[in-house]
């Protein structure tokens, strides 16, 4: 009479075995594949473990059997995205992917930027979710693309590597030994610091992206300017654009700007739908339609 059984097993992280269930493997004397496991990991395991398929009979003593399930680790589904991704972009995968370049990227990467940006504006948890996936996707894609350079390759383990090493480094108070870190604040200035020594920057201004929106441009500028000590007085009078006096005069002109478009969009719908409501066709007003619609 056997004793049998079940390890549950994610294949989403391969032919790898959950810890607390290593030795009862170790120990057992027949090791069986579940037949919904994939055949690639049902393979490994067979190598590795010496495990036999469900066609196989089953032996006397201990039996352990190896079932799918999706109980791993937070992250494990990032494994699944990053075999998704190589398939898409390897040969029989699929051509349009296949084609892409860092630079044919870029119109997809500003986009999905934005839109994430509107559904964390708006609290859309729903849209927050997929659109944190579409920015997810350009991170793969992008990093799958690198693996094929010939000079200077790397993957998507040299990127989380590297944001590992830097989120580690920047954070002493919480990774190291003996450094106290009181507030937020002083954290922003202390991340600032060792950022400093980390790239050896000739200028404060070194490494703003130039291309995000020229309001937000602006006030990263200032702020990084400010954080260096420079006077209020000298930022102020560097430029004697109107634009750039409010940029220096408020602290998220991008912000004030989208605040201000928010209100204009809602006036405009507003005024459109109160003339619906009246029985008058929106896109038919004049002037002085507009005037009698538009909403205080």
């Amino acid at each position: 009479m056997s004793a049998r059984e079940t390890v549950t097993v994610d294949p989403r992280l391969g032919a790898v075995l959950p810890a607390a269930a290593v030795r009862a493997v170790a120990a057992a004397d027949q090791v069986r594949l579940h037949p919904d496991l994939p055949a690639g990991v049902a393979a490994a395991f067979a190598r590795d473990l010496g495990a036999v398929g469900p066609e196989a009979p089953e032996s006397d003593g201990a039996v352990v059997e190896l079932v799918p399930g999706g109980h791993g680790p937070p992250g494990a589904e990032l494994l699944e995205a990053v075999r998704i991704m190589d398939r898409l972009r390897s040969p029989g995968g699929c051509p349009w992917d296949a084609a892409q370049t860092p630079a044919s990227l870029l119109r997809y990467l500003v986009e999905e930027t934005y839109e994430l940006y509107d559904a964390v504006a708006d609290d859309d948890r729903v849209a927050v979710r997929e659109e944190l996936g579409d920015v997810l996707l350009q991170v793969l894609f992008h990093a799958r693309i690198a693996q094929e350079d010939r000079a200077d390759p790397f993957g998507i383990d040299e990127v989380a590597a590297e944001l590992v090493g830097k989120l580690v480094s920047r954070h002493p108070h919480v990774f190291g030994a003996g450094e106290t870190i009181t507030g937020a604040a002083e954290q922003q200035v202390r991340w600032e610091e060792l950022k400093a020594v980390e790239k050896r920057r000739a200028s404060a201004l070194e490494g703003v992206a130039r291309a995000q929106p020229a309001a937000a441009l602006v006030a990263k500028y200032l702020s990084r300017a400010r954080r260096a000590g420079v006077p209020d007085d000298l930022l102020a009078g560097a430029s004697p654009d109107p634009l750039y006096a409010v940029a220096a005069a408020h602290g998220d002109p991008e912000g004030d700007l989208r605040a201000a478009a928010g209100e204009l969009a809602r006036r405009v719908r507003g005024a459109e739908g109160a003339a619906r409501a009246a029985g008058e066709d929106p896109t038919a007003l004049d002037e002085q339609g507009w005037r009698r619609f538009w909403p205080a």
